[in-house]
């Protein structure tokens, strides 16, 4: 087995992309404005996790800038080695997040901004649950997908062929719930990438807070 048949699609997908897929997004208001809302939530110094940080941008660079100690993880060489370039604050390392060992309640917020959509539901679900018991107790878990009722479809996505899972709204929020975490805000919108012929499309962002250890629900 050859090193590409070896890495995982995302991989090739986003290596393929690059720099081009901050440019698609960058016009994101809602991102922007999930951003503000953890800044608001976060103490001084706070250590972050971005899984699926892309490029560094915008989410990795806005919390550094604002004192935060962030740890990038990326399948992506190509979007590692653009995001150490862009974002020298941050720390990044090129690894699949289901590999990377995580201590129980060593972050103070996660940030999961796109980047499940490739892998399937019951990957999804069991990846929200090992976040979550990464947080500390009242630590915030910002997560945005595309909330559609798919698994497994194949799609194009920026030129690049895909298989896309998710969740719609409703399910998303009950797995984020029954991970121990608690929906404190979330927000719906369409957003077009700059990327023909891109159309629009849903996005979902939920606004979470791990539930105290004394809260009987875990």
């Amino acid at each position: 087995m050859t090193d590409e048949q070896q890495r995982p699609p995302a991989a090739a997908v986003f290596d393929a992309l690059g720099a081009d897929y901050e440019k698609a997004f960058a016009g994101s208001k809602a991102h922007r404005r999930s951003l503000e809302w953890l800044l608001g939530r976060l103490a001084p110094g706070s250590r972050v996790l971005d899984v699926g940080s892309g490029t560094g941008r915008p989410t990795a660079e806005t919390l550094a800038a604002a004192g935060h100690d962030v740890l990038g993880v990326d399948v992506s060489p190509v979007m590692v080695e653009l995001a150490a370039r862009q974002v020298p604050r941050a720390a990044f390392r090129c690894a699949d997040i289901r590999e990377v060992p995580l201590a129980d309640a060593s972050f103070d917020a996660i940030c999961v901004y796109f980047s499940l959509l490739q892998l399937d539901r019951r990957e999804q679900t069991d990846l929200i649950r090992r976040l979550v018991r990464a947080l500390k107790p009242g630590g915030h878990l910002v997560l945005a997908t595309v909330p559609l009722d798919v698994e497994g479809v194949d799609a194009t996505f920026m030129g690049q062929p895909v298989r896309v899972t998710s969740f719609t709204a409703q399910a998303l929020v009950a797995v984020a719930e029954e991970a121990g975490l608690e929906v404190l805000a979330q927000e719906a919108s369409m957003f077009t990438p700059a990327h023909p012929p891109a159309r629009p499309e849903p996005h979902l962002f939920l606004h979470c807070r791990r539930r105290p250890a004394d809260d009987p629900r875990g």
